[in-house]
């Protein structure tokens, strides 16, 4: 089982990755986490994403193929992959084309997470991370946004720069112009599943699974 996670900044994408991985102890590949590691270990390529990111920008599509390609040939995969956060644009499709074939994966599945901008700029606005235990939420859905939900710290909460409100437009443009582009791409290739990313996280789940089961 080999799931392509598509969808707009916010639109549930990791959440939804992290819960199927678990169900289908299958691995989670995060583009995402890949970067933000590179960028806490203070890498040269992490320290050139770290600018790249907080700009709003997407970092190269030989960089993020590159680390793909290498996350993939590094680990255990036979039960399957999630990958959250790439392709995001034509020529990283070619290049995942090309990493396919090399490694022999023929049949993704590709699930497109739907949102609308407004819902999604109101998420991400709101979104905060924790610098004690690194949990993120969303202000909107905790009780007490001081303490955090997870391990008790309290004004531990810090805002991620690419998740003010400029940059988070800005990464909405980018993902209309240059993503969109991509899901008619694969649409023709694969099987490709769109759902609504704004359900309740549970319906969202469900509605995966059952796509899953008509692979």
């Amino acid at each position: 089982m080999q799931i392509i996670l598509f969808g707009a900044p916010g639109v549930g994408k990791g959440t939804q990755a992290k819960i199927l991985s678990q169900k289908f102890n299958i691995k989670h590949i995060s583009t995402g986490d890949i970067l933000r590691d590179s960028v806490a270990r203070k890498t040269e390529l992490g320290l050139a994403a770290k600018e790249v990111m907080n700009r709003g920008d997407l970092v190269s599509d030989s960089l993020m193929g590159g680390l793909v390609k290498e996350t993939l040939e590094n680990m255990d995969y036979k039960n399957g992959f999630i990958l959250d956060g790439f392709p995001r644009t034509i020529e990283q499709c070619n290049i995942m084309d090309s990493i396919f074939e090399e490694l022999s994966i023929t049949n993704p599945f590709f699930i497109i997470l739907e949102a609308d901008s407004n819902i999604i700029v109101s998420r991400l606005t709101q979104r905060r991370f924790c610098n004690k235990c690194e949990t993120i939420v969303n202000l909107n859905d905790i009780p007490d946004v001081n303490t955090c939900p997870n391990c008790g710290a309290v004004n531990s909460f810090i805002e991620r720069k690419d998740d003010n409100i400029e940059v988070v437009k800005k990464r909405l443009n980018i993902y209309q112009e240059t993503t969109l582009p991509v899901v008619d791409y694969y649409k023709k290739k694969y099987k490709v599943a769109i759902l609504n990313g704004t359900d309740p996280v549970e319906r969202v789940t469900e509605n995966i699974i059952n796509e899953l089961v008509t692979v």
